[in-house]
């Protein structure tokens, strides 16, 4: 690989990127005025939670209590963890949304007429579903403890005080919704522009006349298609920096994890994106062509996405249809490094899910190319 060439065609990428003026606000202004728009306005509302239970009372009213909120058409039992470790590595891991926690002493409690606690733990990191959740759980436990005491005269179900239902929420305590969108709003945000820019890449070659002499110099497809990614994943780049820092400044949203291990994986994730666009810039004919291809890609990505629908609850083939979505696991990377604080050691699916869609759509974007270099 001749790095001079690819080096020239950068540097030309990023004069014409910086020589139109019309560019400017769409590099800078842009992001900070969409990221202020969704920030306030984005909201939604859930009804499914995935449940695992720790039922350390093991009687028959703590498997009532866990019936009845299985029988609850807002809840599905997971899993029955073992204990409370494993319930915690199930919210972390975001295999379930809520853990039941019954302490052992529960019938005893209740037996003797006082009141028995059970706790409840919630993935705060989806505070827009959590506080709905919450709200669920304590209508299923209030309805549980009025058919406990209604059958208080019966030996078998003794009228205790009732249960109380303790509930803590973690990653986020306050369920605050912008926490959860905002860092969704940025991946958006980083997808949306390097998408958008890089799908003009070629086609404005083109367009412009220049497409021949660049055909005719000694780079080869591979540098060629270098030379006009590097200036967009650098700006994209440049382009989370300013996004992250204004977010956590103007929305004061926490970041919990590393700054490095984020800006690696968003680097994971811009390929993918720019992979992408280089394919639309390769199939368009027109600047008009690509703009309008670049945004038929952008509404399935973002509807597939999980940002306002959970994956979970969609139908099986476009569950399959979202796992190959890299916005999908970009956001699990984000959410994960800015309210959990997790890093590689958890996040690596998502990692490497982004690492195989780069190399294939980049791989497509080669093939393409060297079809139709003009």
């Amino acid at each position: 690989m001749n790095g001079r060439c690819v080096r020239e065609l950068v540097r030309k990428e990023f004069l014409q990127l910086f020589r139109d003026r019309r560019n400017r606000p769409l590099l800078i202004v842009a992001p900070l005025l969409q990221l202020i728009l969704f920030g306030y306005v984005v909201t939604t509302d859930v009804r499914e939670t995935r449940l695992a239970v720790v039922d350390e009372s093991r009687t028959p009213l703590s498997r009532s209590l866990i019936e009845a909120f299985a029988a609850s058409p807002a809840f599905r039992l997971q899993a029955s963890a073992a204990d409370a470790r494993s319930l915690e590595e199930d919210l972390l891991q975001r295999r379930v949304d809520l853990g039941i926690h019954i302490a052992s002493d529960f019938a005893v409690r209740l037996t003797a007429r006082r009141p028995a606690e059970v706790q409840l733990l919630f993935d705060g990191s989806l505070s827009h579903l959590t506080s709905q959740r919450a709200a669920a759980a304590q209508a299923v436990i209030e309805d549980w403890n009025r058919r406990l005491l209604s059958l208080g005269s019966e030996p078998r179900s003794p009228a205790g005080g009732g249960i109380e239902g303790r509930i803590r929420t973690w990653y986020n305590p306050n369920l605050e919704s912008r926490p959860y969108f905002v860092p969704g709003i940025v991946a958006f945000l980083v997808m949306l522009l390097s998408l958008l820019f890089t799908s003009l890449a070629i086609v404005r070659e083109k367009e412009a006349g220049t497409m021949e002499q660049l055909i005719v110099t000694p780079l080869r497809p591979v540098e060629f298609l270098l030379g006009k990614t590097i200036p967009f994943f650098l700006v994209a780049q440049g382009q989370m920096v300013l996004v992250i820092g204004f977010a956590r400044a103007w929305f004061e949203v926490p970041l919990a994890g590393s700054a490095v291990f984020l800006f690696a994986a968003s680097g994971l994730f811009l390929v993918c994106t720019l992979g992408v666009g280089l394919w639309i810039s390769t199939v368009s004919r027109t600047q008009q062509q690509a703009v309008l291809t670049t945004f038929l890609f952008l509404v399935p990505f973002f509807l597939l996405s999980g940002f306002v629908f959970p994956i979970e609850r969609m139908p099986l083939l476009v569950r399959a249809a979202a796992r190959l979505n890299p916005l999908a696991h970009f956001l699990v990377i984000v959410r994960g490094v800015f309210l959990k604080g997790v890093g590689p050691t958890v996040l690596w699916p998502s990692c490497l899910a982004l690492a195989g869609i780069g190399a294939i759509v980049f791989g497509a974007a080669l093939l393409k190319f060297r079809k139709r270099p003009g």
